[in-house]
């Protein structure tokens, strides 16, 4: 459901680019395989290059984790690893506590993002990519993408894909 939901957005985004199970090399120390990624096109004011290899080379603007066991790394040493390179913006999906936590960096540490109105998450990175966590919990894929697409059609939306051409 996590890379419908970017590949949704990124696909009616001029200028973002979504990359499932990609290695980004934040620096020397750090080559995570996030599960999803969203990242502004390096023309657009992205900082994310792609490497002779393949390989996503800076600090993708949202890295998304789905986490069953490796939830304690997730949430320490990945994370510490993320702010520390400047992910502006990072998610992980605990399953088996079934949790969802959104993370946004201000003044190089994460804090959680609260919802907004009727308890939907939305991105400061990229406007109108917005999350109902309740029907990602509930599995209720249809309603997440619902509200997306909702999203899509707001002005704020169609203002920040204006500023991306």
């Amino acid at each position: 459901m996590i890379h419908g939901w970017l590949w949704t957005y990124a696909t009616h985004t001029p200028g973002v680019r979504f990359f499932p199970n990609t290695t980004v090399i934040l620096d020397a120390d750090n080559t995570p395989q996030p599960d999803a990624c969203l990242c502004l096109k390096p023309g657009r004011g992205g900082r994310t290059r792609i490497s002779p290899k393949k390989y996503l080379m800076g600090a993708p603007e949202l890295i998304s984790e789905i986490a069953a066991s490796s939830a304690s790394i997730d949430l320490n040493d990945k994370m510490d690893a993320h702010a520390r390179n400047g992910v502006c913006e990072y998610l992980v999906w605990r399953t088996i506590e079934r949790r969802f936590d959104w993370f946004v960096l201000e003044n190089e540490n994460y804090v959680p993002l609260r919802p907004g109105g009727r308890g939907l998450l939305h991105s400061r990175a990229f406007p109108g990519l917005v999350l109902d966590v309740g029907a990602l919990l509930a599995m209720s894929s249809s309603r997440v993408l619902t509200v997306l697409r909702r999203a899509l059609a707001s002005s704020t939306h169609k203002g920040f894909v204006e500023s991306l051409r």
